[in-house]
């Protein structure tokens, strides 16, 4: 049954040392990046408050001084990765800097495969976090929309890359599993797809394969997955801004 004298906390918000004992031993930041370590080697699901004591060469209950809970702990931890994020600066291209945005996420998710599982706008404030959303407001600013708006198109990007890489990484993780090579069972899955469109059960199935019948880019189709998001909010021609959701358009003659 839960404590009902417990209230909500942030982790940001408690001092890192409390009362006027000895020097603690351990930062948060050494918390965050042994439990960094153990999620890069071994998974998320190895990230224990034992094991990350272990990690530290501390006791477990010790630990707690530190991070009262687990899920501060992954809070930690997604803060810490977030801080590798370059801050440049913005060219004044928007697009350019989004797209610049969108590429650098996908390949700090991919150097931490566990990072998607914990992407959640609870842990989006936290002190690195809001560094990276404040410089891709800087990079947006040549785009003549609200700053509610800018933060949808910053949250879109965000939910498309997470999305893409947690695909990529489950196709990674099955074909880790398979007794053949991916390039086998390609082979017999478009022998099989081929028979089920000659059928003719498929018609329209069978003429958009026939429109693009070459091999499918993945890179191509993550730059147009992002491309398409932006889009959303190019302003449109004769100077028309991009709308924000729930307002009509500006009338033309």
């Amino acid at each position: 049954m839960a404590d009902r004298a417990a209230v909500p906390e942030v982790i940001w918000a408690r001092p890192e040392r409390t009362g006027r004992g000895p020097k603690p031993a351990y930062t948060r930041a050494d918390v965050a990046a042994a439990a960094v370590r153990i999620a890069d080697a071994q998974g998320l699901d190895a990230v224990s408050m034992r094991h990350v004591a272990a990690e530290l060469g501390c006791g477990t209950m010790s630990l707690y001084n530190y991070v009262p809970r687990k899920e501060d702990l992954h809070e930690l931890m997604v803060d810490a990765v977030s801080g590798e994020h370059e801050l440049w600066q913005p060219s004044g291209d928007w697009r350019a800097d989004m797209l610049r945005v969108g590429r650098q996420t996908r390949e700090l998710m991919h150097r931490h495969p566990w990072l998607p599982r914990l992407m959640s706008p609870v842990y989006g404030f936290s002190p690195n976090a809001l560094r990276y959303l404040e410089h891709c407001l800087v990079c947006l600013d040549p785009l003549d929309l609200t700053y509610g708006t800018k933060m949808q198109l910053v949250g879109m990007v965000n939910g498309v890359v997470t999305m893409y890489v947690a695909t990529e990484l489950a196709g990674a993780e099955r074909t880790r599993s398979l007794p053949w090579s991916q390039d086998q069972e390609n082979a017999v899955r478009i022998a099989y797809l081929g028979s089920r469109l000659a059928s003719g059960a498929y018609p329209r199935m069978a003429a958009a394969f026939t429109e693009d019948p070459g091999p499918i880019d993945m890179e191509a189709v993550f730059e147009l997955a992002l491309e398409r998001v932006l889009d959303a909010f190019t302003p449109r021609s004769r100077g028309v801004s991009a709308v924000p959701p729930g307002k009509a358009p500006p009338r033309t003659e």
